[in-house]
């Protein structure tokens, strides 16, 4: 049985629907994330779950009782669920440790403070506790929420973009550490962020979002490699399509070679389409494009970013198409300059070019 199960999910505002035929399963110990840009309704679903918003079809579960549908809707506070906001809402007239044990209600307030002592020590703020939170850095008042929010024990935790407003190093460091927290206690999480290095660095299983629907719930690998559809495929990690055309129903002819797929594409022979159509649309990631000087092709140098290890080269092939290249930094090229590279891709994911029409290829 799921810790969480969505069934079908449809919510709207008014006359205007906003998530449409939603469904999510997370097993107990999962960490999931919704991901995708602004507006698309991650949130929206995130505070279904927490029973902020309510269903115009479709029913949410927590572990096997349904806690929303068109017809019922059992109230927050009785769903066992704990809610870290995007702003941290925290009490400023409060202390650390009385902020964490505000929400608390059962025993008494020796038994309260305990508990919120045990939470502070869990994200490390023990010597902390009998501070306010204008005492405290950005991330530190981060952790007091999430302290917070598993004080009472939560069958659930869900985050909503919980590092929004925190630089990017703290964002990278807290991400690894808001994980190892919630594995080590074997707690199921809901997360929801527009950043996918976020995503990554936390979820199990990441769902990406677009215009209320949800195109594809997968682990962070297979979005990379094999992406459902071409707007995962754009959206997940950098990249750029490259024209080709299918060779049978495992191979495909770019300006850069042959690639081969361990897996036959959806599209071979067989289909009246493929058979009188066959152009695609290959992505090529960073990694796929090596720098290589003894390689008999050459690319024009038009762009560089340089990250410590590496460059991230933007370059110009003899077509005028543009591919990008990750390379190490010790090979420092100049705008203009032409370099030898080769494709090694392992993962093909190839798209029925837009003039062809159908779909994944």
């Amino acid at each position: 049985m799921p810790q969480l199960l969505l069934e079908h999910v449809r919510i709207a505002y008014g006359a205007t629907e906003v998530v449409h035929d939603l469904d999510i399963t997370l097993q107990a110990g999962r960490i999931g994330c919704l991901l995708g840009p602004s507006g698309c309704g991650k949130t929206t679903v995130l505070r279904a779950i927490a029973g902020f918003e309510r269903l115009l079809a479709g029913r949410v579960e927590l572990n096997g009782e349904t806690v929303s549908s068109a017809t019922h809707h059992r109230a927050p506070e009785r769903r066992r669920v704990g809610m870290v906001f995007q702003d941290f809402a925290l009490f400023p007239h409060l202390s650390v440790a009385d902020n964490v044990a505000f929400g608390l209600r059962e025993g008494t307030r020796a038994d309260r403070q305990a508990r919120a002592a045990d939470m502070l020590a869990v994200v490390g703020l023990t010597e902390h506790a009998g501070k306010f939170p204008h005492q405290l850095s950005g991330g530190q008042q981060q952790r007091v929420a999430l302290a917070r929010a598993l004080a009472p024990d939560p069958d659930l935790l869900l985050l909503d973009e919980p590092f929004s407003s925190l630089d990017v190093e703290l964002r990278t460091r807290l991400a690894g550490e808001l994980r190892d927290i919630l594995k080590a206690r074997g707690i199921t999480a809901m997360l929801v962020t527009h950043d996918q290095q976020e995503a990554f660095a936390i979820a199990d299983e990441i769902g990406v979002m677009r215009d209320g629907e949800l195109l594809q719930w997968d682990s962070a690998y297979n979005l990379y490699h094999r992406p459902a559809s071409r707007f995962v495929a754009d959206f997940v990690g950098q990249g750029v399509f490259l024209p080709g055309v299918l060779h049978g129903d495992q191979e495909v002819e770019l300006e850069l070679g042959i690639l081969r797929s361990d897996f036959p594409f959806a599209c071979d022979d067989s289909c009246p389409l493929c058979a009188t159509d066959r152009r695609v649309d290959v992505l090529l990631r960073p990694d796929d494009i090596v720098h290589d000087d003894a390689a008999p092709l050459h690319a024009e140098v038009l762009g560089k970013s340089f990250r410590g290890a590496e460059f991230l080269y933007t370059l110009r092939l003899a077509s005028g198409q543009r591919v990008l290249s990750l390379v190490p930094s010790h090979h420092n090229h100049a705008i203009g300059e032409r370099i030898g590279i080769r494709l090694d891709a392992d993962h093909v994911v190839a798209f029925r070019h837009p003039d062809a029409g159908g779909k994944h290829a």
